[in-house]
């Protein structure tokens, strides 16, 4: 069977490379006889492998020495509560409400201190806004890097007083980021990183020395740096491969040459968009357009449902859009590859003409 073109928004496409050898080292990996999945956590074949991803995990992203690199389980949803659970104390939380996750986080973390909104791109969530109201007494101001749903992203991080959090699970590795603006990140892996069931929090030292202890040992970030994410079992499977996908992104030249990459994937979809604006309605402002996630509307809304299933037809699959919004959503992660994009700015050129 033939391998279509997955422009799922996540899980994700994965680096072929990378399904080729977790699928030659299944039963294997390394002499061990077994598979990563049948290995104990506490033996020398993971504690390398696992130490071995966070250490590229801070090459491809310079993460400076006085960060810690936490792979935990539970997505960028159970970071909703983290974050706050951790870093807030007695203070206001301020959230930049830029689409449906923002606003989730939002509401997650009005169960831990007086919750309001640094900036609001609400109701449509078409463009980023540029200016941040911080409140005097912020605990720290808390972004979402890239909206997966509308399609729009930062192109530039706003300099705060206040520490920042940033759930960047939608464009971590896909550009190169000064780590040391940030007080926290947090990523969900099944979009860049590598499958669902790991999420990468970096933090910094000081911002842990300063966390909430009031909290059982397992929500506390400062319990699973101490034990470099071994505090208990964490899910092995998936970080042997995120730190496959680390090194394939190594191999193609770092987050620099991702961030090319990417950018060159997106402009050929926007171009397509744009070129026909007859069938074609662009979502996002151009100047917040989505790297990740290319979303938009056919003139005859009518026609979509036809048009994602004439698309699949062909091998394309996973441009429906969210279930919230509908509409059409061309996911361009890292693992997508240039070829992919071709082949349906193609299609999505020819389907233009004919009904154009």
């Amino acid at each position: 069977m033939e391998r279509v073109f997955n422009f799922n928004a996540g899980p994700a496409a994965m680096p072929e490379d990378v399904l080729r050898q977790a699928a030659a080292e299944m039963t294997d990996y390394r002499g061990t006889g077994m598979g990563v999945a049948e290995l104990s956590h506490r033996s020398a074949e993971y504690d390398e492998l696992h130490h071995r991803a966070m250490t590229d995990l801070r090459e491809l992203l310079a993460i400076p020495d006085d960060y810690d690199v936490l792979f935990l389980q539970g997505g960028a949803s159970h970071q909703f509560m983290m974050v706050p659970a951790n870093l807030a104390r007695g203070g206001k939380l301020g959230y930049a409400d830029t689409g449906v996750w923002a606003h989730k986080a939002m509401e997650e973390a009005g169960l831990y201190g007086q919750t309001y909104t640094v900036t609001n791109a609400g109701p449509d969530y078409t463009t980023i806004p540029p200016d941040f109201a911080v409140q005097d007494g912020t605990d720290y101001v808390h972004i979402t890097t890239n909206n997966t749903i509308y399609g729009t992203q930062y192109r530039e991080f706003p300099d705060l007083a206040v520490p920042l959090v940033a759930d960047m699970s939608s464009d971590i590795l896909s550009r190169p980021v000064d780590v040391r603006k940030f007080d926290l990140i947090y990523a969900g892996a099944q979009k860049n990183l590598g499958p669902a069931g790991v999420t990468v929090v970096i933090v910094r030292k000081e911002r842990l020395a300063q966390a909430n202890t009031r909290l059982p040992k397992i929500l506390q970030y400062r319990t699973h740096a101490a034990k470099d994410s071994l505090y208990n079992t964490p899910p092995t499977y998936p970080i042997y491969l995120m730190g496959l996908v680390f090194t394939w992104v190594k191999k193609q030249g770092g987050v620099a040459a991702m961030q090319a990459r990417n950018a060159a994937k997106a402009a050929r979809l926007y171009e397509v968009i744009d070129a026909y604006p007859e069938v074609f309605t662009g979502h996002a402002a151009k100047e917040a357009r989505s790297q990740m996630n290319v979303t938009f509307n056919l003139k005859d809304r009518a026609a979509e449902a036809d048009f994602i299933a004439a698309a699949k037809r062909e091998g394309f699959v996973g441009i429906k859009g969210h279930r919230l919004v509908g509409g059409l959503r061309v996911s361009l992660y890292n693992a997508v590859t240039p070829e992919a994009v071709d082949a349906l700015a193609a299609w999505l050129t020819a389907y233009a003409e004919r009904k154009g």
